[in-house]
């Protein structure tokens, strides 16, 4: 492949960089302190990176946090290095750019990291994609694959036929080397019986987004696109490979790309099954905001749990919302 900061070698589990990524350590994991006072202070003074998760911890809605977009911005002004993480797949770079920047976030897309774009760069430079993509998604994503050379069958909106003999006997596309899964809101039958189909060839990489089943919104929650890849593992008998959190390919991604330190880099989010336990994937001291998806409740449970993988679900420290931070920065 080329050279460069995406260059990496190939493997067969995942990304093959050569990325040093330390394990959490269980004491690190289950601390879940209140960060306030000297150790607010401390620990800021101790990261030359911060990484935040965007919905339930900067806005929710249209609507910024409080005191969210001040702290970003200052810990810009003081040098820090600020990166946007998000397992949305509905939405291009330029999108949440232009987002932040509305709620009053400083903001460009080296930025930002979504599973969309993450998807294209695992397509083109860690596997060496031969071939084309069928998505299950929206016209971001597929906008996302095209900016990067990918070609990508993506069928948006369609009328199912009536009959099982179509579904079953449809003709498939023989340039399609991997299925990759998004939020996709025409998610289909007939779109699931394709995707199992061209699954049936081992050799067809098979590609989610995330494994998130809740999408939280103002008043309540709907499916997320975690329900849409289960079903396209229960039907091809496969386990797709995940691009976003609690992966840590994102993370390996900025480290390639901005050269980051983990052991000076934090992970801010709002969800313990995603954030923290990406942070805790990729050896990384992590925040609980409670502005967004879990509760102190949940990590006291497992806290509490002998099982030392709901351990890694323990955030290092908790604040109630981020812009209880901008004390530290005083």
């Amino acid at each position: 492949g080329e050279a460069g900061p995406w260059a990496w070698s190939r493997g067969e589990a995942g990304p093959g960089c050569e990325v040093p990524v330390p394990r959490c350590s269980l004491a690190m994991a289950a601390a879940c302190a209140p960060l306030a006072g000297d150790l607010r202070s401390q620990l800021l003074a101790s990261v030359d990176a911060l990484l935040f998760d965007c919905d339930g911890v900067l806005w929710r809605g249209e609507s910024a946090i409080p005191g969210a977009a001040q702290l970003v911005n200052l810990l810009q002004e003081r040098g820090k290095l600020v990166f946007f993480l998000s397992n949305n797949s509905t939405k291009s770079r330029e999108q949440y750019v232009e987002k932040l920047q509305r709620l009053g976030f400083r903001a460009h897309c080296q930025q930002v990291y979504a599973t969309a774009p993450c998807a294209a760069l695992y397509l083109r430079r860690e596997i060496q994609l031969c071939g084309s993509v069928y998505l299950i998604g929206g016209a971001a994503f597929r906008g996302e694959l095209q900016a990067q050379g990918i070609v990508c069958s993506c069928p948006g909106p369609e009328v199912t036929p009536a009959t099982v003999q179509v579904w079953a006997n449809e003709p498939l596309d023989p340039k399609v080397a991997a299925v990759l899964v998004g939020f996709d809101e025409h998610f289909t039958y007939l779109k699931l019986c394709r995707a199992s189909r061209y699954l049936r060839d081992p050799a067809c990489f098979f590609l989610a987004t995330n494994t998130d089943t809740l999408l939280p919104l103002e008043g309540g929650g709907i499916p997320g696109t975690g329900c849409l890849v289960k079903a396209v593992e229960a039907a091809s008998k496969r386990t797709a490979y995940v691009i976003g959190k609690p992966n840590d390919f994102m993370f390996k991604c900025i480290v390639n790309e901005h050269g980051i330190d983990p052991s000076r880099t934090v992970m801010i989010g709002d969800r313990l099954d995603t954030d923290i336990l990406m942070g805790s994937n990729c050896g990384l001291r992590t925040i609980l905001t409670l502005t967004g998806v879990s509760t102190l409740e949940e990590v006291k449970a497992h806290q509490e749990s002998d099982s030392p993988e709901r351990h890694k679900l323990v955030p290092t420290y908790y604040v109630n919302s981020v812009a209880d931070l901008l004390p530290g920065l005083e």
